[in-house]
């Protein structure tokens, strides 16, 4: 789903009470014209931000650090409109020409080229830079009382430092490049995540990586554990709660939880996590696969005559048939796919989710598992059978 803009009526000027008390003239204040672009970047209004950001750059009044500011939102705008060649010659107007330079440059500039860069090798040499450059103004801040800003300050350079760390654990695990297969690239991770979650034990990210780290490890339980170190809580902490709380991640974080959660072996654990997904959004692909393929795993423990938590009473042809609706669902959530060209299908992310579905579908049909019958409601009217045919039809498909 893309993501909403907001709507900038051409009728009204763009005016802020900064704007209108920077000065006594009509030239709005530098720093005026910033805090407009950086609204405009959240607001996702990309190409009034960039025309903002063109005004800085054109103004010879500014400091080296407003300047900084303005190249750096440039560079984020480029990457959001798909300019990601002139966004990495930008982020390189803003590294030092040379080693003494006067100021290090902004370490976001680094982040995002080790973002950009296609060898490991210079990513991992830019997450490097940036990290020193945040831990030297760490430690370069001296010992006072923290105001609320300045705390706000040192956790967003805590919680960059630690995003640098997983960016290079990703880099070392990526079967993409030689590192993986590098013999020191397990023991790497592990110092690297260690450091992470030193900074900041809770931390989200960096312990669904160390879970990551752990599978490829082949150490699930440790892999578990991991995940479950999120959220934070006591034994006096209700379930409830815990699940609130994930419930407040971002969509795609909580699809890598229940994916991780799944590869661990607790699939009531990554159940729960899926439900929430699909109640915030039940076009998700990735959401009803997860949950065909978690019901899957299900059946497939309880034909072998295991347990899981929440399907004592069901047999493992009902919870197969579970498995089926929700694969069914996803198929449909995905039929736009069908009616692109195949080169264009080809690329797309959701590909490979839907080619499985279909394997799984198959082997559904020669075990005999067909979809749930569709309830008739003896109350309705036709006009209820109206409303809710647009739902059978997917539960049909």
């Amino acid at each position: 789903m893309g993501r909403t803009r907001t709507k900038v009526k051409k009728s009204t000027p763009i005016v802020t009470n900064t704007l209108q008390s920077s000065s006594n003239s009509q030239t709005p204040a530098i720093s005026a014209l910033l805090e407009k672009a950086q609204d405009l970047i959240i607001q996702c209004d990309f190409p009034l931000a960039h025309k903002f950001i063109e005004r800085v750059l054109a103004r010879d009044d500014g400091s080296v650090n407003e300047k900084n500011q303005a190249k750096e939102m440039m560079g984020v705008v480029l990457l959001e409109t798909g300019e990601v060649d002139e966004a990495r010659e930008l982020f390189l107007t803003l590294l030092p020409p040379h080693l003494m330079a006067p100021s290090p440059p902004p370490p976001s500039a680094h982040l995002y080229l080790a973002q950009l860069s296609a060898d490991p090798h210079t990513a991992l040499q830019h997450y490097q830079a940036a990290i020193d450059i945040l831990q030297t103004q760490l430690k370069g801040k001296a010992p006072s009382p923290i105001q609320e800003d300045e705390r706000e300050g040192e956790d967003e350079a805590k919680s960059n430092i630690v995003r640098a760390y997983i960016g290079m654990v990703e880099l070392w695990m990526d079967p993409e490049y030689d590192l993986c297969f590098d013999p020191s690239a397990s023991s790497t991770c592990d110092s690297l995540l260690s450091t992470a979650l030193q900074i900041d034990p809770h931390n989200l990210e960096a312990l669904q990586s160390l879970a990551s780290v752990r599978l490829s490890q082949e150490k699930p339980e440790e892999a578990l554990a991991a995940l479950r170190t999120f959220p934070p809580s006591s034994t006096d902490t209700p379930p409830a709660h815990n699940q609130a709380l994930v419930a407040t991640l971002p969509l795609p974080v909580r699809l890598v939880r229940a994916k991780l959660l799944l590869e661990c072996g607790a699939y009531h654990d990554a159940l729960d996590v899926l439900e929430g997904i699909l109640a915030s959004d039940d076009t998700s692909v990735e959401g009803w696969y997860l949950m065909g393929w978690g019901w899957w795993l299900v059946a497939e423990r309880r034909k072998e005559g295991g347990e899981v938590e929440g399907s004592v009473g069901l047999t493992w042809e009902d919870i197969a048939r579970d498995s089926r609706d929700c694969l069914e669902t996803c198929r449909t959530v995905g039929l736009p796919h069908s009616y692109v060209p195949l080169q264009a299908f080809s690329r797309d992310p959701d590909a490979p989710i839907l080619e499985h579905v279909q394997e799984l579908l198959g082997t559904l049909d020669a075990l005999g598992i067909l979809p749930s019958p569709v309830e008739d409601d003896e109350e309705g009217n036709g006009e209820d059978w109206e409303d809710l045919s647009d739902d059978e039809d997917v539960e049909m498909s």
